[in-house]
């Protein structure tokens, strides 16, 4: 087990599904390998499954704290964890920077998905193979770069955003059901 260290992968395909400033797509693909650096890695199904537990998870462009681009507590994020990976829905904001990350999205021009993680329960075969069976995810973030995972996706949302009362009513309801799967 890795503890305290901030690891971050990266994946590939940031690509907009839609209307709206709204972003889906595939964070972290399960039982996909990558090569970092001397290694090959990859994620068991359902390593990040905590993630979609109640944990505040924050979505930033490039790893920067100060791109915040939305978060599960807000429920501007939503995490699903699925059979194949851990896929996304994010609504980002109406500024600048939320209209430029979708704008770039819709052309194809973004690296793909990132992550922050740490706190990895991991499995070796020797130095050269490690699969991570469960961790804690940060982060995710939209990148400018060249992803390590490649067949992560972010695409825009294939229906149009709904009215902001709308928003805010299906936010309440995602908060209440989380507050009643944690034991809030």
């Amino acid at each position: 087990m890795t503890r305290g260290r901030l690891e971050t992968r990266f994946s590939a395909g940031v690509m907009p599904a839609g209307n709206g400033l709204t972003l889906k797509g595939l964070a972290v693909p399960y039982e996909k390998p990558a090569q970092i650096g001397s290694f090959s890695e990859r994620f068991a199904p359902h390593a990040l499954r905590s993630a979609c537990q109640g944990q505040d998870i924050l979505a930033l462009q490039d790893h920067d704290m100060s791109k915040l681009l939305g978060r599960t507590r807000s429920g501007t994020l939503a995490l699903h964890d699925q059979a194949d990976g851990l896929h996304f829905t994010l609504t980002l904001p109406d500024t600048e920077r939320g209209r430029d990350v979708y704008a770039l999205a819709q052309r194809g021009d973004l690296g793909g998905v990132s992550i922050g993680f740490s706190d990895a329960v991991d499995e070796w075969q020797g130095r050269e193979i490690r699969t991570i069976h469960s961790a804690r995810l940060h982060e995710i973030s939209i990148i400018s770069g060249h992803p390590a995972y490649g067949e992560t996706y972010v695409e825009p949302r294939s229906r149009p955003q709904e009215g902001v009362a709308d928003i805010q009513i299906q936010r309440a309801r995602e908060l209440e059901i989380l507050r009643l799967r944690c034991g809030f």
